[in-house]
């Protein structure tokens, strides 16, 4: 883990340094899971291995650009945190209230990905399984989707290829009990500003750079413990990770 650092070794970044840097963590971001750190980042500002962590990730299907930090609350970034906890380690916790979403480590531990959460996340609470997995994950909107918004939707009505634009993001967690469909999905998001938020559509929503470094770390099979502890909102049909295609085979 990284060690802590002072303020005076902590200076935000400006797009330009982001810009010289970016070179420099190429090979980090490449073809391997980043470690988390247990202290990353100081106050409002944001630290090197924070910069590679969520830096360009050239090696994919679809070329991923870095995030942008500036729009980021820090707490919302990947890191270590303790976390008692009764469930084993291996598990995923979703803390919807919260904006956080906890892989379960040993020894009291967890690491903590920040997320934001959609109408269709509000609406769910419960424990299921990680029975699909998708890289670029395709996208289709719903009949009641393309109702409310023809203009936007109707031209993706046979469906929209996985890419940069696509709201699934780079990878799809998609969540059942048995062979029962949830319909509830973890997945990545090209708007990192809404990180942190309650926002109008999708279910769980990851930094594109959390969701790849999520996947590689869970199997199928994974349990995952939604926790809502508001009153459940009712779901609204047709929101962004909800297939009205049949779900295409095991991308693993």
């Amino acid at each position: 883990m990284s060690p802590a650092r002072s303020d005076a070794s902590l200076s935000r970044p400006t797009r330009r340094t982001f810009a010289l840097l970016s070179p420099l963590f190429l090979a980090a971001c490449v073809s391997q899971a980043q470690q988390p750190y247990e202290v990353a980042y100081h106050g409002p500002h944001v630290s090197a291995e924070y910069l590679a962590m969520y830096g360009e990730r050239p090696d994919e299907a679809h070329p991923l650009p870095a995030t942008d930090l500036s729009e980021v609350d820090p707490q919302f970034l990947r890191r270590i945190v303790a976390y008692p906890t009764p469930e084993r380690p291996g598990t995923i916790v979703v803390d919807t209230d919260n904006r956080f979403l906890y892989l379960v480590l040993q020894d009291g531990k967890a690491i903590r990905y920040g997320i934001g959460v959609g109408k269709q996340g509000m609406s769910w609470r419960g424990r299921a399984t990680v029975k699909r997995k998708a890289q670029w994950p395709s996208w289709t909107p719903t009949a009641a989707m393309i109702a409310r918004e023809p203009a936007r939707n109707r031209p993706w009505a046979g469906g929209m290829a996985g890419g940069l634009d696509n709201p699934l993001g780079a990878r799809a967690l998609y969540l059942y009990q048995g062979d029962r469909d949830t319909m509830y999905r973890i997945h990545g998001t090209s708007e990192p500003w809404s990180i942190g938020k309650s926002v109008s559509s999708g279910c769980i929503r990851m930094f594109n750079q959390d969701i790849i470094d999520l996947y590689s770390r869970v199997p199928s099979g994974t349990t995952v413990v939604v926790l809502n502890r508001g009153t459940l909102s009712e779901p609204e049909p047709g929101e962004e990770g909800f297939d009205e295609i049949p779900a295409p085979p095991d991308d693993i």
